[in-house]
């Protein structure tokens, strides 16, 4: 007579059970930042309360002792710093956390398991990805700049390296996304999605916002994004890239309403039923976070919606009350490092870009000061209308200088600028355009001696 014994379960596979086991076993998930801004610092207090099963293992920044705020900040005392991504290895190997002023000595120790890039900043941010590829680290983009700019070709590096990159749940785009694969799972088609807004003023500028920045201790240029539609357009183009949604006009439709679900009946049909669309609403509540758009047009089904108080369909919105940067982040860390799964990433090319329009009048010679300046502000717009007229991405308009004189909300095109010196962004840009080609002629303008780069050429 044989006896038999109940087979083990198998193991959970969910994130919160795996970082538990890594945490059980000493193995956490180490983490490695770049960037102690305002963001990068709420990052590192959230890890460092701690988040089971990882660990804060290194810290980079250009400026040390931003880095050591953060450090602090997080009450993380036993740190060193070190110059060398071998002498990063010994250390974390021991149990410090450590502290550099060059990312190479993070992206290339042994001792992390994933970087996140926080600065912000194009170049470097694009440096910082690139060298964790190489690598065979996976990245997770803080940097809405970065990834509304270059994400695809960030993709496709990241792809041939065989890790993973991704923007964050927390930030909008990775809400809506999170939001968006949910309606997918249980059989409901998206058609739209977007951010939840309180205002947006495209006139606002560093002046304006001075006070509020001190008030928060944030960047007054990152904060001027916010408030004058830049930022709002670079997340949303993230989030069309990830779904291969467009938009209905340049700088979306942004009905004002009083509660998000309005949206179900003032965002246009067509657009939505067409491919899809991001969008944006103003002042509605919740007031923050992200939507997604549904159209059901089974008669059945839609009497089951209104039962459930979702309204007369064909459209309902379905939403998350808050965007919680900072305390979300973990969530898309162990998602990449555990299940090799992107929160938000591009599909494959660009589907929307992020242009350049006039704050005010601008007069030939002005210098465009970039992103959150007293210049220009950006707007989101499809990628083949954005080619068609040579738009001058709002990532690489710092520092550009006016061929003529342009009215105020008026698009710029790479005709109307001459360049500064070439930068590893406009060559990245470039690149991307190559292997995505659209329609029409692309190039950096004529100022540069940079031949123009016909599509598929």
């Amino acid at each position: 007579m044989t006896t038999t014994t109940r087979a083990e379960a198998p193991p959970s596979q969910s994130v919160y059970h795996l970082l538990q086991a890594r945490a059980a076993a000493g193995k956490p998930i180490r983490v490695g930042i770049v960037g102690a801004g305002a963001t990068g610092r709420a990052i590192a207090l959230q890890l460092g309360t701690p988040v089971p099963g990882m660990r804060l293992a290194a810290i980079a920044n250009r400026t040390p002792a931003h880095a050591e705020r953060a450090l602090r900040e997080a009450a993380i005392s036993d740190w060193k710093a070190v110059e060398t991504a071998a002498q990063a290895d010994a250390a974390i190997e021991r149990g410090h956390t450590v502290l550099a002023d060059d990312p190479a000595a993070v992206t290339r120790s042994g001792a992390i398991d994933l970087v996140v890039e926080v600065t912000g900043s194009v170049d470097f941010g694009a440096g910082v990805a690139l060298d964790a590829f190489a690598h065979r680290k996976p990245v997770v983009l803080v940097n809405a700049e970065l990834d509304s700019l270059i994400g695809p070709l960030l993709k496709q590096r990241a792809d041939e390296a065989g890790v993973v990159l991704t923007h964050t749940d927390g930030d909008e785009p990775g809400v809506a996304m999170t939001l968006v694969r949910y309606c997918q799972s249980v059989g409901l088609r998206p058609v739209a999605a977007g951010n939840i807004k309180g205002m947006v003023d495209y006139y606002r500028n560093p002046d304006t916002q001075a006070g509020f920045a001190q008030t928060h201790d944030q960047d007054v240029r990152k904060v001027t994004s916010f408030a004058d539609s830049t930022k709002l357009s670079m997340e949303t183009t993230v989030l069309a890239n990830a779904t291969g949604f467009g938009v209905a006009r340049r700088g979306m439709c942004g009905p004002a309403c009083q509660y998000v679900r309005e949206l179900a009946k003032l965002l246009p049909p067509g657009p939505m039923l067409n491919g899809g669309i991001v969008d944006y609403s103003v002042g509605a509540a919740p007031h923050t976070g992200g939507f997604v758009v549904v159209h059901e047009d089974n008669p059945l089904k839609r009497t089951q919606l209104a039962y459930y108080k979702l309204g007369d369909g064909p459209f309902y919105v379905f939403y998350t009350p808050y965007h919680l940067p900072h305390i979300q982040l973990p969530s898309t860390i162990a998602r990449a490092v555990l299940h090799a799964d992107p929160t938000v990433a591009p599909l494959a090319g660009p589907s929307c870009e992020v242009v350049t329009v006039a704050k005010r009048d601008l007069r030939v010679g002005e210098r465009l000061d970039g992103i959150g300046g007293f210049t220009s502000y950006g707007l989101i717009d499809n990628h083949s209308a954005a080619r068609a007229m040579n738009a001058l991405p709002i990532a690489l308009s710092e520092g550009c200088v006016l061929r003529r004189s342009v009215r105020r909300d008026e698009a710029l095109s790479f005709n109307d600028v001459d360049m500064p010196a070439p930068r590893r962004s406009d060559e990245l840009w470039l690149e991307q355009m190559r292997r995505w080609p659209a329609a029409s002629p692309l190039g950096l303008g004529p100022a540069q001696g940079l031949q123009r780069v016909a599509a598929g050429r």
